[in-house]
């Protein structure tokens, strides 16, 4: 499987919007396109914790 470039990925996001969509949605789209990149590479290099953690994490927030 061939990597994508950044620019390639660009493309392929703003092409798949449709005709109508505004320049708010088509960032947005590209805002979470990145969120997920970031994501699977925190992954991929071992940057998780576990959902009882985080749970816990969210409890001490809410005190």
């Amino acid at each position: 499987m061939q990597t994508q470039t950044v620019k390639e990925k660009i493309a392929q996001v703003v092409l798949s919007q449709p005709e109508d969509a505004t320049y708010d949605e088509i960032m947005r789209e590209l805002a979470f396109e990145r969120m997920i990149d970031h994501g699977l590479g925190d992954v991929r290099s071992g940057r998780v914790i576990s959902n009882d953690d985080m749970a816990r994490c969210i409890k001490l927030w809410q005190k």
